[in-house]
């Protein structure tokens, strides 16, 4: 299995699908099924019991959605991107921007 590229936290941009054009933050990485949770994106309609915590009815949630469908979306290019990693002088593995060679991590 490839290693998950993207963290929570990250903007994104779908490249596929129905939501294909949108961009929004990551909220949920899920790596063993190579799957991501994007904000406000993927909505889809889940019927729930009322329980301790409040009343039941139909929520909207968001939908995990393929990794491979979702691209890194760079601050200095302002697209989405492919990521490359690079080793700093202080031995730290960071992601860069294969565009523009920006660093990428915070």
């Amino acid at each position: 299995m490839q290693s998950m590229r993207l963290k929570k936290g990250d903007t994104v941009k779908v490249i596929a699908g129905k939501e294909k054009g949108k961009s929004g933050k990551l909220l949920k990485v899920i790596a063993e099924k190579n799957r991501v949770i994007v904000e406000k994106l993927n909505l889809v309609k889940k019927h729930q019991r009322p329980d301790a915590k409040g009343k039941g009815g139909i929520v909207e949630k968001e939908s995990s959605l393929e990794a491979s469908n979702v691209m890194l979306v760079c601050s200095k290019c302002d697209r989405g991107v492919r990521i490359g990693y690079r080793k700093l002088e202080d031995g730290k593995k960071v992601r860069v921007c294969k565009k523009c060679n920006e660093i990428l991590d915070a």
